[in-house]
């Protein structure tokens, strides 16, 4: 056999990039593979949940669409979606308030906009099939980040006590904090391994999303510091190329709303519009205190327990620390959250992409025995699924 016949039948090198792109997909399809059965577990909770919402709908006669996709805020996110933004009216119960559009970000909107217009469903169910989609994807992320820190075990508590919240049925909403909940923990996996360009390009979407969507940026920008400052700004152009795109997303959309408000404070007009400003908190412990103290509503009084239990949690966080990322995104998370003038009852909702909040008792329930799991999640599910149809049919306060 001649050397140009040996030549010819030779199997052919595949090219770089083809070669990186089956790694790419090997690795996907490896972490899909390891997170099948919490997915699975995930899927089949939110699904219970959406079922009793359903049959609480139909029994209150209310349409289950329109009070998972077109309820409170998902209002706000269709309307912008469908005509764009200019839309401002007085508060009707909160005299001197001015709702505009203005305050909610624009990467939703634009996912319903795009999905709309190319299936053929309504904005009300593009936004659903979102937010279904995201919840997916942020349970994933959930899981990848519980693996590598901590193993399959507690990646499965993870994944399963962020579905079974009480307030969880907002995972199945068509609001945005399913969407940012992905975006922050795929953010966050990618600083763990190193991935600086992507942590930053999705901190940048996360920033587009919600405005506490500011805490993924935050993470970035203070791990790069760190990396940075270890090896005296001797380190790649990843790191601070990630730094420099984590922010923009934030800070592009404020600065459009100040140009189009025409003052460097449009921004912060919107929010003083809703009346939401920052006040460390003052307003959340009057808050805490007339519901000790007096009356209130159910939906108040679980806000109190969440807040209670995630500050708890904190501090079981602080006893054994988690890595500098999930650190920084949960402490700017909580104090957006608390620090805020902002309605009390939604407190839980801010509260809910701050998953890591979740680690100690994921860790407990890991090393718990199965029986004793099963326990605690089967009467974590009750309570998920009759609280949601109870925020959605019966609740007069916004989700």
């Amino acid at each position: 056999m001649s050397a140009d016949t040996a030549a010819s039948t030779r199997a052919p090198e595949p090219p770089r990039r083809q070669t990186e792109r089956r790694r790419a997909l090997g690795r996907v399809g490896a972490s899909l593979g390891r997170a099948w059965l919490a997915l699975a577990v995930y899927a089949t909770v939110r699904a219970a949940g959406i079922v009793c919402v359903a049959l609480g709908a139909r029994h209150a006669g209310m349409h289950p669409r329109t009070r998972l996709g077109h309820y409170w805020d998902s209002l706000w996110y269709v309307g912008i979606a469908q005509h764009g933004y200019g839309t401002s009216r007085p508060s009707a119960t909160h005299p001197g308030l001015s709702f505009s559009d203005l305050a909610f970000f624009p990467l939703y909107p634009a996912l319903i906009r795009a999905v709309a217009g190319i299936v053929p469903v309504s904005a009300v169910t593009a936004g659903l099939l979102i937010a279904w989609a995201a919840a997916g994807l942020a349970a994933w992320g959930i899981h990848a980040v519980g693996e590598r820190l901590y193993g399959r075990r507690v990646a499965l508590a993870l994944v399963a006590l962020w579905g079974l919240l009480p307030h969880a049925v907002v995972e199945s909403m068509g609001y945005t904090e399913s969407l940012l909940t992905a975006l922050a923990a795929w953010s966050l996996y990618a600083l763990l391994t190193g991935r600086w360009v992507s942590a930053g390009a999705l901190a940048l979407c996360a920033g587009a999303t919600r405005p506490n969507g500011l805490a993924v940026a935050a993470a970035v920008c203070v791990c790069a510091a760190a990396e940075i400052r270890r090896h005296r700004g001797r380190t790649s152009w990843r790191v601070w190329a990630g730094a420099a795109l984590s922010p923009l997303g934030w800070l592009g959309y404020a600065a459009w709303v100040g140009v189009r408000r025409g003052t460097w404070r449009g921004y912060l007009d919107v929010q003083d519009g809703w009346g939401t400003y920052l006040d460390l908190g003052a307003s959340g412990f009057r808050s805490a205190r007339s519901l000790i103290m007096g009356s209130g509503y159910l939906s108040h009084y679980m806000a109190l327990i969440v807040v209670g239990a995630s500050l708890i949690s904190l501090v079981g966080l602080a006893l054994r620390p988690p890595p500098l990322p999930l650190a920084v995104y949960t402490l700017a998370l909580v104090f957006i959250a608390l620090a805020g003038a902002n309605y009390f009852a939604s407190k839980p909702r801010f509260l809910l992409p701050a998953f890591p909040l979740l680690l100690p008792t994921a860790r407990a329930m890991a090393r718990a025995r199965p029986r004793t799991a099963v326990l605690v999640g089967g009467a974590l599910a009750g309570l998920s699924c009759l609280y949601g149809t109870y925020l959605l049919t019966m609740a007069t306060s916004p989700v």
